[in-house]
């Protein structure tokens, strides 16, 4: 799960660091520089409530994001009450975490950039639309999620198991047709020369 996290964050343009645990984590949050903390409550030699205490008391200002399988609401109402910024429950969907971890860390001001170039078009990656010279197109979550990843890659060739494992999360069916129809939809909306099809290999956004 961790090195999921850590493959869809870094394509949606952060610079993840990842942890196995809540001591190693403590000890890396002390060099500083971090804009979120995500932070998972069953690990195997702290207690993710504790982490999230010490974190709280050593960083004030670091909004934490928990990311867990409790899903009781004694166990939400407790780390909000300690001071977590947000509570997400397993299973999630990816575009919905990477969509909060955006929100969050824009609000710590020391979010990503902002404006993605995207050959003569423009990805906001606040407002989360397109823009064009004939004005903003507006994304679905999903669709923004899935033209960030592509515009990431700069013009290389993603395969539908990259693009599904990294917009839907590795747990979705891979036997449906999400990607096709999903590619389509932006094809509709930002004209059928964007997004190129690679043979034998999957899609490339290619710009307008």
């Amino acid at each position: 799960m961790a090195r999921l996290l850590a493959r869809a964050l870094d394509a949606a343009g952060f610079q993840p660091a990842v942890e196995p645990g809540g001591v190693s984590g403590l000890q890396r949050l002390q060099g500083g520089g971090f804009s979120l903390l995500v932070l998972d409550l069953t690990l195997p030699d702290l207690d993710g409530v504790a982490v999230l205490t010490s974190a709280r008391e050593t960083h004030p200002d670091l909004p934490v994001m928990i990311l867990s399988a409790l899903s009781d609401v004694r166990s939400k109402v407790m780390c909000l009450e300690l001071g977590a910024r947000d509570y997400m429950t397993k299973p999630f969907e990816l575009a919905e975490l990477i969509a909060r971890v955006r929100m969050h860390t824009r609000d710590s001001g020391r979010g990503e950039q902002r404006r993605l170039p995207a050959g003569r078009f423009t990805l906001d990656l606040q407002r989360r639309v397109m823009e064009t010279p004939e004005g903003d197109v507006a994304l679905t979550t999903r669709e923004f999620v899935m033209l960030e990843f592509l515009v990431r890659r700069d013009g290389d060739a993603c395969s539908r198991e990259q693009i599904r494992e990294n917009v839907w999360g590795s747990s979705f069916d891979p036997g449906t047709n999400v990607v096709d129809v999903c590619i389509a939809r932006l094809r509709q909306k930002l004209g059928a020369e964007t997004i190129e099809t690679v043979r034998n290999v999957g899609y490339a956004y290619v710009g307008a």
